[in-house]
């Protein structure tokens, strides 16, 4: 019998995915281009369900339901929150754009978005290797769909198709390490397994193994270096509306399947993942940022950024255990700093992509860096909006971007090890050549003659959000003590049970 607590653990999960096969049906009665209904029909549903989430973190309790399958925790349903608040943005910024581009004939783009946030939610909850697995295939199923969207776009279904193949290949070394962990330990519970690994009775050799394969699925995820093939592809040739689904709120998921599995689940053998980690993120850093230089199309030099940046990300996973001694102070500076990373930098990559989408005309994509030129004689408040976003993205203060790079950098300092220092100052170099290629984009807009006399025009709904996301990057730079607190609270309770 499935008690009381179950059912409260995945309350806004089931709220979700009702609302999500509801909508399917309303929309076949919407006509209008813009499918108005079915859009505020998805926008009230995504509010209640962040709200939920916001109700169950700020509470603090954790519960497990389904046979431990499933936990509530504070770290996931921030996650989530955030990942849901992620996807409203990101719906709010890209319908004039699906609009534009016959990419709203029907509903799907909105349903498809709330089936890949439930994929999200489950990976983010999960508890079990199945129920993470199986979140993380409705989530990456749902987004092949939404990069063929536009059906009769070629450079779209070739994007499709490569990230279809390579994303079954990464599924596969997931689904293959874990089977190896539970043929070792004899268990699906991440609890379970960590109980298993901790006792020291199983085979090294084995689990390690496994553990090479998990952790190349994992890089896949969050998309580093060797892993990062789709990433450029991926993020040119699907549209910028679907761009901006894949590269946003996913990033909070792929890092919460990170922390499950490798440190709640595999803390033991971190000794061995982590040297994993740092390597992925040395080769991140440096393969992200300097093919970056060479890119001319916007989109492409954004994908080669991400890898940079979750190189960081990678920096503070690596950084919580030193020498194999878990001390609760490193643990928690090491992993909240990665989690406030993963946090602001989707925040600043859903202002940068709504500027390039508000760009974007029909029969026009705005994608270049040249199309910038002159932005700001054009439109001096979406000018001021990106220019936020690439200086966050580059680490220069006040914005929020310097202040996650900072918090990363200061847990690998902390922990005292030469090595971690040296990797530190690498993260360091390597932002400075990365500086290169986002101040290249604020020239163009500021000093560079426009190419066309056309103003900028956005519906209100879009300028009020843009707006607000911008102003976000800069307040959270000049006031990140709150956000850091909620991260840190989040990731000790989560580590705590």
């Amino acid at each position: 019998m499935i008690d009381n607590i179950s059912w409260l653990a995945i309350y806004p999960e089931i709220v979700l995915l009702t609302m999500a096969c509801v909508i399917a049906l309303v929309d076949l009665g919407v006509h209008s281009a813009r499918r108005t209904g079915t859009y505020v029909l998805t926008m009230l549903t995504l509010a209640v369900v962040a709200a939920l989430q916001a109700m169950y973190a700020s509470s603090g309790n954790t519960f497990y339901g389904f046979g431990n399958m499933v936990v509530s925790d504070a770290m996931g349903n921030w996650l989530k929150c955030f990942a849901t608040v992620a996807m409203m943005i990101t719906l709010v910024y890209g319908r004039p754009y699906a609009a534009d581009r016959d990419m709203m004939r029907g509903g799907e783009m909105f349903t498809l978005s709330m089936f890949a946030l439930l994929g999200m939610f489950i990976m983010i909850s999960g508890n079990n290797f199945l129920v993470i697995y199986l979140g993380l295939e409705l989530l990456t199923l749902s987004s092949y769909a939404l990069v063929a969207l536009r059906r009769d776009n070629a450079t779209a279904t070739e994007a499709a198709m490569k990230y279809f193949v390579l994303g079954a290949m990464a599924s596969g070394f997931l689904l293959y390490g874990l089977s190896m962990v539970y043929g070792a330990t004899g268990s699906l519970d991440i609890g379970q397994v960590f109980k298993a690994v901790n006792s020291g009775q199983i085979k090294h050799q084995v689990l390690v193994f496994g553990l090479v394969f998990v952790v190349a699925g994992l890089a896949f995820k969050l998309g580093v270096v060797p892993f990062h093939m789709w990433i450029p592809d991926v993020y040119q040739g699907a549209p910028t509306a679907i761009t901006l689904m894949i590269g946003g709120a996913p990033k909070l998921a792929a890092f919460a399947i990170t922390i499950r599995l490798l440190v709640d689940g595999l803390l033991p053998l971190a000794i061995d993942w982590q040297q994993m980690l740092a390597v992925l993120a040395i080769g991140s850093l440096l393969v992200g940022n300097l093919a970056a230089i060479a890119q001319t199309n916007l989109k492409r030099m954004l994908a080669y950024s991400t890898i940079s940046q979750m190189g960081f990300v990678l920096l503070g996973l690596m950084s919580g255990v030193v020498n194999g001694n878990v001390d609760a102070t490193a643990v928690e500076n090491a992993y909240s700093a990665s989690m406030f990373y993963v946090v602001t930098y989707v925040l600043t990559t859903l202002a940068a992509f709504g500027v390039i989408l508000l760009l974007a005309r029909e029969g026009f994509e705005s994608e270049e860096i040249s199309d910038f030129a002159g932005l700001n004689q054009r439109s001096p408040l979406y000018a001021g909006v990106m220019a936020v976003c690439l200086f966050s993205m580059a680490g220069i203060p006040p914005m929020v971007g310097f202040y996650a790079k900072l918090s990363v950098l200061q847990a690998l300092v902390a922990s005292g090890q030469s090595l971690y220092i040296a990797m530190a100052v690498f993260a360091v170099i390597m932002s400075l050549i990365g500086a290169f290629y986002y101040l290249r984009v604020v020239k163009v807009m500021y000093f560079d003659a426009p190419l066309t006399a056309t103003n900028v025009s956005a519906p209100v709904d879009v300028r009020v959000v843009l707006t607000i996301n911008g102003a976000l990057v800069l307040v959270l730079g000049l006031l990140p003590g709150g956000l850091m607190a909620l991260c840190a609270d989040a990731v000790v309770r989560a580590l705590a049970t």
